[in-house]
């Protein structure tokens, strides 16, 4: 393996607190985002090197072991903490995806899903679940499998264990939540950002659904407020026995002008 440093990745000290390491993160991610820079291999590794070294980083425990380990091996602390740590490993309880939707909402950019497919294939799953008063959605990495000869065998079907562990997942999920295993869920999240000029005299807008790219004209109230909810009943078409449509819940958020963005993104 190359010899890297996670420190050195995303140019912070050893001692950087929390709240530095996420600025990093978030300034380097929005100069290699591949929307920035389409057709540039090099960007996109750079983009999985600061995925990597974020999630380790970001994570007390994880970025304990790396120090321990870094104290002791020296520049060698990267080999072994990949030894150790798969990639499923490494993004367990990550919030890239967050930072990641984030910059799509402010900057336009493809949204995380999207993203992490060109970084890593079929290797990871998205999920989403909500129920009155209880929203919440996130991703699972599915890297290379370690294991004996017959984890190794299940592993190479193509989507097999991905497809598996994925029904687990959503099994607990919906446990954790309180969801009823066996319900359809049938409602969706999203944020839709307009014109302050739009909210206050009100109007008709364009609003792309991410997960169907269906186009839909929505009439904006007049004096909405940003923060509020525009609810589009029936509008979410869930597949399944006996599903019924859902509701799309549209957080409005007013457009603002390229400075502020980055201003209030990178926290200046």
């Amino acid at each position: 393996m190359t010899q890297k440093d996670y420190y050195e990745i995303l140019g912070v000290e050893k001692d950087a607190g929390p709240g530095e390491i996420k600025a990093a993160y978030r300034r380097l991610a929005f100069q290699y985002h591949p929307d920035r820079n389409k057709g540039d291999g090099r960007a996109v590794e750079k983009m999985k090197e600061l995925n990597e070294a974020y999630a380790v980083l970001s994570d007390p425990e994880k970025r304990r072991r790396y120090d321990s380990m870094r104290e002791e091996y020296g520049s060698y602390a990267y080999d072994r903490f990949r030894q150790r740590y798969s990639e499923q490993d490494l993004f367990r309880g990550s919030d890239i995806n967050k930072i990641l939707e984030e910059m799509a909402r402010n900057f336009g950019f493809r949204h995380f899903d999207e993203v992490f497919r060109e970084f890593y294939g079929q290797g990871f799953q998205t999920f989403e679940f909500s129920r009155p008063g209880v929203f919440g959605k996130g991703f699972i990495f599915f890297g290379p499998m370690r294991g004996n000869r017959h984890q190794q065998r299940v592993s190479s079907q193509p989507g097999i264990l991905p497809k598996l562990l994925g029904m687990l997942a959503g099994y607990f999920l919906k446990k954790a939540s309180g969801i009823p295993a066996g319900t359809q869920e049938t409602d969706r999240h999203d944020v839709i950002t307009i014109d302050p000029d739009d909210a206050r005299r009100g109007a008709k807008v364009s609003y792309i659904d991410r997960k169907t790219s269906r186009q839909i004209i929505i009439t904006v109230p007049q004096g909405i407020k940003e923060g509020q909810t525009i609810r589009l009943k029936g509008t979410v078409m869930n597949s399944g026995y006996g599903a019924r449509p859902g509701d799309l819940y549209l957080k409005v958020r007013f457009r603002k002008g390229i400075i502020l963005m980055l201003k209030e993104f990178f926290k200046i």
